[in-house]
């Protein structure tokens, strides 16, 4: 079901790695979890699997998006993170994924009412880090997609986590009818070649573009990062200005869903802490409402929080001083409800 070839829209190529990153250039990781829901040993039942994510992480957003747009909120289950990691004070080190319900967030001045306790493995774990250690791994990254009635992770790679949903939404208990509900990654071959070939395209350019651009300490790395990013943007601008509502025509597909973590986030989030300052999306008619479109989709508002993206991202920067803006011409997530912002033409 989920590729276990490495793919250039699902990973990013290793080659030198570690020379790349010593020259200032950010290179992500692989996820070391692949095996599928669909698998003998993960057959596809309701109750049985449990998300663990941050709302910060745009890797994770791809998740909650496909979970709820699918269906899915009441059968699997799932743990939200604070978006700050632990501290150089923390016993157990810094830059760790913890479930702190009670811990409070400098923007607000109060807790975050999604964060939650870990109840996924039932042993309570307070760091993500330590449901890895329980399998002997190394890694601390979310998303998790894990099997509770095995206590084993089943696959840390969003990509993959995403597609085995949407095949298996029927058999893990969608509360939408199958001839509502949509379906992300359709069939038809030559559908499925489109996404695919955007997915690839938005992967490299925009979401994994967005941190080579934020997080290289090589000018010349950054300028490349930024100029791919903002050529990727005006060529799905252009993509869009014949009219069709989403990507690849008609209906919300996979290659929309990867594409809107990024996007919900470049304007109050990643035009100053990526350094994407070149536009805004508003700047974009065609893209802002496609944008504002995916945001109205039943489930899609509710499967994020930009308090969680705004603490997460600017709580970890210099100062740890969150802006308040963007206000004008309309403070979000509120302006998402207004395509007109963008200029005339139909929503």
């Amino acid at each position: 079901m989920a590729s276990k070839t490495p793919d250039a829209s699902v990973q990013e190529n290793q080659t030198d790695a570690s020379g790349r990153r010593a020259r200032g250039e950010f290179v992500r990781g692989v996820s070391g979890f692949r095996t599928a829901i669909g698998d003998p040993d993960f057959p596809p039942e309701p109750g049985r699997y449990h998300l663990f994510v941050a709302l910060n992480c745009p890797w994770c957003h791809r998740v909650t998006l496909a979970r709820n747009v699918l269906g899915l909120q009441d059968t699997v289950t799932m743990d939200i993170a604070f978006p700050g990691r632990t501290e150089e004070d923390d016993p157990a080190g810094p830059n760790l994924w913890q479930f702190a319900p009670e811990k409070t967030a400098s923007l607000t001045g109060a807790p975050l009412p999604e964060c939650t306790a870990e109840t996924g493995t039932g042993k309570g774990h307070r760091l993500v880090r330590d449901i890895y250690r329980a399998e002997g791994s190394d890694e601390k990254s979310v998303p998790v997609l894990y099997d509770k009635k095995q206590r084993r992770i089943v696959s840390n790679e969003s990509a993959e986590i995403l597609r085995m949903l949407n095949a298996h939404a029927e058999a893990l208990g969608s509360t939408i009818p199958a001839g509502e509900r949509a379906d992300l990654y359709p069939p038809d071959k030559s559908l499925q070649a489109e996404i695919d070939g955007l997915n690839e395209a938005i992967y490299q350019a925009i979401n994994n573009g967005a941190y080579k651009a934020g997080f290289s300490s090589d000018q010349a790395v950054y300028a490349a990062a930024f100029k791919a990013y903002f050529d990727m943007l005006g060529t799905l601008e252009d993509r869009l200005s014949d009219g069709r509502p989403f990507l690849t025509g008609e209906a919300f597909t996979e290659a929309d869903l990867r594409l809107f973590p990024t996007l919900y986030r470049h304007d109050p989030v990643y035009y100053l802490r990526m350094k994407l300052n070149g536009a805004k999306i508003l700047d974009y008619p065609h893209l802002w409402r496609w944008l504002c479109r995916v945001h109205a989709l039943p489930g899609v508002a509710t499967s994020n929080s930009l308090v969680h993206c705004r603490q997460g991202y600017f709580g970890r920067s210099w100062n740890r001083v969150v802006p308040l803006g963007p206000l004008r011409p309309m403070a979000y997530p509120e302006a998402y409800a207004h395509p007109e912002l963008a200029g005339a033409g139909p929503a």
